[in-house]
């Protein structure tokens, strides 16, 4: 079966960039000038997703807004004669359907916002898009890549890349051997450990296509790490049944969960706007003589 559907678990609250998400949800902070769901959302259909699914949680009012139509703004878009931003906004809404809405209604943990889609995914592949992790490449983005991989394999996978060994604390850590290229055969994964006894520096990060056995696992709703329901604990008894490959995509994750992985990704991306990246090359050499 083809992947068709992506799930997008959204539900959390943004603590790390109160006061900004105290009324405004976190994904809708803006990476220069796109909301970073809109990103990942991009990504998604470029990959083939025909229906994506939102997991949402209280105050994700604006999030569901911005792919959804604005009369008001249209109209006044098409009096002023800017079609090139109607044009924009109107190519943000996906056509009816295409978008579907369910509740996490307790902060359980990211395997558990998964699973609170099972019934809308049903009997069938699909992939998990984590918005906080935006990804840069020069060529395919990197869900498409995944797709064209589990259009191979047949099997779950899952984006990794090299970590500091400092830091395997925060990630879900793979003991993995090399497949080919950049495939890797994960043997073991463990849910952020601890630099001492992690087995690798290889970690997950928030891309993955999971094949519907998934669900069984997460079903268990077993606590992990933090006490939480962790989708790494549902892929590891996954391996028992099934192979699980990690795929070393070629480009630049920004941790946009992070202020200054979010100051990062904005510079980044800002830089590959041809009206912006002279002055903004001119305003970083003025700084840094200063710094």
């Amino acid at each position: 079966m083809k992947v068709k559907k992506a799930v997008f678990p959204v539900a959390g609250l943004g603590t790390r960039f109160i006061p900004a998400t105290k009324a405004m949800a976190k994904e809708m902070l803006p990476v220069v000038d796109k909301p970073i769901i809109q990103y990942a959302v991009e990504e998604a259909f470029d990959a083939g997703i025909e229906q994506i699914i939102f997991v949402t949680g209280r105050g994700k009012k604006a999030l569901e807004d911005h792919f959804d139509r604005s009369v008001e703004i249209e109209t006044t878009l098409e009096a002023k004669g800017k079609t090139d931003m109607l044009k924009q906004i109107q190519e943000l809404v996906p056509p009816t359907g295409t978008i579907v809405y369910t509740r996490q209604h307790e902060p359980l943990g990211l395997g558990h916002a998964i699973w609170c889609a099972r019934d809308i995914v049903g009997d069938e592949p699909f992939a998990v898009l984590l918005a906080d992790d935006l990804i840069q490449t020069k060529g395919k983005p990197v869900l498409r890549e995944m797709v064209e991989k589990f259009d191979r394999f047949r099997a779950s996978i899952a984006a990794v890349m090299e970590v500091d060994r400092e830091q395997t604390d925060k990630y879900g850590i793979l003991d993995a051997g090399p497949l080919e290229n950049d495939m890797v055969r994960i043997n073991d994964m463990i849910e952020k450990p601890s630099p001492e006894t992690a087995p690798s520096n290889l970690a997950i990060v928030g891309r993955y296509i999971l094949t519907p056995k998934i669900w069984q696992h997460l079903g268990r709703k077993e606590t992990g790490a933090g006490g939480e329901i962790q989708l790494t604990d549902a892929m590891k008894r996954l391996l028992a049944e099934q192979p699980v490959f990690g795929y070393k995509f070629k480009g630049t994750r920004f941790d946009c969960g992070d202020k200054a992985g979010f100051q990062m990704a904005n510079l980044a991306f800002a830089l590959e706007r041809p009206d912006m990246k002279d002055k903004l090359l001119d305003f970083i050499r003025g700084i840094s003589d200063t710094c």
